[in-house]
This record gives C-alpha cells, sequence and structure tokens, in this order.
C-alpha cells in the first residue's frame, strides 16, 4: 500500500514545475545533506568531514566513520533544512546514497533516509554514488545534457563511461586494480604525507620536476583499461631504495614523476576512446578531477582537439548530497519507482553497461 501511494506521488512529481528532493550521502567519511530543486538548482548543502578524524589513521577506518555518521547526520540534516529556509513540508521526495561505498557508513544514510520517508510519508529514490559523481557536472554546468563521454576518477573507482542518457551509460573501461584515487593515496603515505594523499601530491609536484622515470610493466597498452598497481610498486620501491641506502629523497620530484605519468595515462586513454566513440564532449568526475595538473593537461589537450570540456566545481569535486540529489531528479523522471522498506546498502555496484 505504501508503495503505491509513494509511487503515485512520484508521477504527479514528473509535471510538478518546482522539486525540492533532499538528498543523503554516506558513502565514505563525509556526512553530507542537500537539497536540490529539479536537478539543477542547489538550495543548501551541507557537509560534515571526518579528514581531521582519519588523518592520524593515514587513511579512512569504516568503523570510525560509521560512528561519526551517526552522530552527525541529524544536525546535518537540520542545518540543510535551516540553510534553504525550508521545512520538511516543503519537500518533496528523500534521496539516498545506497551504493558504491563503505557498507557501514552507506547504511546510517539509507537508514536514516528510510526512516524520514516514513515518518514524512515521502518516496525514497535509491541513488548510485557513480551516478551521483556524473550528475555534479548537472549543477556546475546548467546547460550540459547527454550524450558525452565520461571520465570518472576517485578513490574508488577509475573507468571512462559512454554516458548515453541521463540514466543510462556503458563503461568502456576501468581499472583492474587500483583506483587512480588510491594509488595517489598509497604513494604519499611512503613518502610520509599526510591523508588525504592526493591533494598532497599535486601541491608538492608542483615545486619538483618530472624527471624521474620508474621501472614498470604497462600490461594494458591498447587497452582502454587502467592499472595502476605498477607505477605505485615502482615509486614505493625507488623510495625504500633510498632510504636503505641512505640517500636523500626529493620529494617533489617523485611526486611531479608519478604525477606526469598518471595523468598522461588518464588523458591519453580517454581522448582516444574519445577519438574512436565519435565524440566530442568530455566530462570528469569524481575527486580527483580536482587535481590542477589533470585540469591543466586536458584543457589544453580538448582545446587543441576542438573538445568541450566540462570538470566540477571544486566544492562539488568529492563527496557531497547535492550530486546525489541531482540524479535523483533525473532517475525519477526517467521513471524510478520508489524504494521500500527493505532497502539495504551495497558496498559496490556495476559501472553501467560493460560495452562489447
Amino acid at each position: 500500500m505504501f508503495i503505491d501511494e509513494m509511487n503515485e506521488q512520484l508521477n504527479k512529481l514528473k509535471t510538478k514545475s518546482s522539486v525540492k528532493i533532499l538528498a543523503i550521502e554516506s558513502s565514505c567519511d563525509e556526512t553530507s545533506v542537500a537539497i536540490v530543486e529539479n536537478g539543477r538548482n542547489v538550495l543548501s548543502c551541507v557537509i560534515d568531514s571526518q579528514i581531521e578524524i582519519h588523518k592520524r589513521f593515514g587513511g579512512v577506518v569504516p568503523e570510525v566513520a560509521s560512528r561519526n555518521h551517526i552522530l552527525a547526520i541529524d544536525n546535518v540534516c537540520k542545518e540543510a533544512l535551516t540553510k534553504a529556509n525550508l521545512t520538511f513540508d516543503d519537500i518533496d521526495a528523500i534521496a539516498v546514497t545506497y551504493g558504491a561505498g563503505l557498507l557501514g557508513a552507506l547504511l546510517v544514510g539509507v537508514n536514516y533516509a528510510k526512516g524520514l520517508a516514513y515518518a514524512l510519508n515521502k518516496p525514497l529514490l535509491a541513488v548510485s554514488h557513480i551516478k551521483g559523481h556524473i550528475a555534479s557536472n548537472y549543477i556546475s554546468h546548467k546547460n550540459l545534457v547527454p550524450p558525452f563521454t565520461c571520465l570518472l576518477i576517485s578513490g574508488g573507482h577509475t573507468a571512462i563511461l559512454d554516458v548515453k542518457s541521463y540514466t543510462q551509460m556503458e563503461c568502456v573501461g576501468s581499472t583492474v586494480d587500483d583506483a587512480v584515487g588510491e594509488a595517489f593515496d598509497k604513494v604519499a603515505r611512503v613518502m610520509g604525507l599526510s591523508y588525504p594523499g592526493g591533494v598532497n601530491v599535486d601541491r608538492l609536484a608542483k615545486e619538483g620536476e618530472s624527471n624521474i622515470n620508474f621501472t614498470h610493466k604497462n600490461i594494458l597498452a591498447g587497452t582502454y583499461n587502467f592499472s595502476f598497481s605498477g607505477i605505485k610498486t615502482a615509486v614505493i620501491n625507488y623510495v625504500h631504495n633510498k632510504q636503505q641506502k641512505g640517500e636523500p629523497i626529493n620529494i617533489p620530484n617523485i611526486c611531479a614523476s608519478f604525477q606526469t605519468f598518471v595523468v598522461g595515462e588518464l588523458c591519453n586513454k580517454t581522448l582516444k576512446a574519445m577519438k574512436d566513440l565519435n565524440s566530442k564532449k568530455l566530462v570528469v568526475a569524481g575527486g580527483v578531477s580536482a587535481n590542477s595538473f589533470l585540469k591543466k593537461e586536458l584543457t589544453n589537450r580538448c582545446s587543441e582537439l576542438n573538445y568541450e570540456l566540462y570538470m566540477p566545481e571544486l566544492k562539488y569535486c568529492t563527496d557531497n548530497a547535492a550530486m546525489i540529489g541531482a540524479v535523483a531528479y533525473f532517475e525519477m523522471l526517467n521513471g524510478m519507482q520508489s524504494a521500500d522498506f527493505s532497502l539495504s546498502a551495497k558496498s559496490t555496484l556495476p559501472l553501467g553497461i560493460k560495452k562489447g
């Protein structure tokens, strides 16, 4: 009975001129609640980050993240409503990230969203974190519409996607081991840089020269797939060998050399895929899209090739609930049904349909 009523509400929302979705994101170490109107207009977005909590561990500890989500989520939700100058009565639907991410962290958001949906008698939209990162560009670029090629780069994902519509995509290529953000963090850790590693590698690379040729085997040459385990291991071995010999370690040069290789792989494979797909529009999504060297390289190379390039604003690069509210709106328009109270979290989700 509840589901029928909720789906009837969703059908009516499709023709409503202003649809306000309260969205919840808790997939990793940010507790975020946002209110998004019509998929592109962010009325409020509150993020409670746990970076300072996890710094002493050198990375995110899932159990610690989950406990802190529990402590933060209710206050974050109230703050989002206050900043938007709205009440729960103004909200049309509840959206939540149900995957992919840390299972315990996701469960906090999912269960909070289910409680809200039940108490408010509002539809519940279960959203993919992966699609959310892509949708962050719909907020930053109001005129962006599919189709386009997407380079998805974060701590958990590295993939090239052929995005056909707001809700449908094919995976052209993906990482076979470490995601690019994960590789940045691991390389940073071996050099004694604090978490999160990516921003520190990017910062120090500007002070160094890309003059170190790290030995590794590129087993995926000629494919659209990525492997960062080899370059990561090469950097770790290089640092350890220097330490064992008592030789000085030039950290800025290591950062610059590692980053140059990684960004080169991302650019070369993505732009080759675009050529083969006959695509002229590139969208970059995920936390690593904040990397300054990547932005510079993609901007220059897309300009040379006359490709359109879209990258999210810095505040929407990392995990946030605004992107979840954005994708929820477009999923609703495409016929997504309300989730029921059996909804649970999923640590992994497919990166769209596998191409070919």
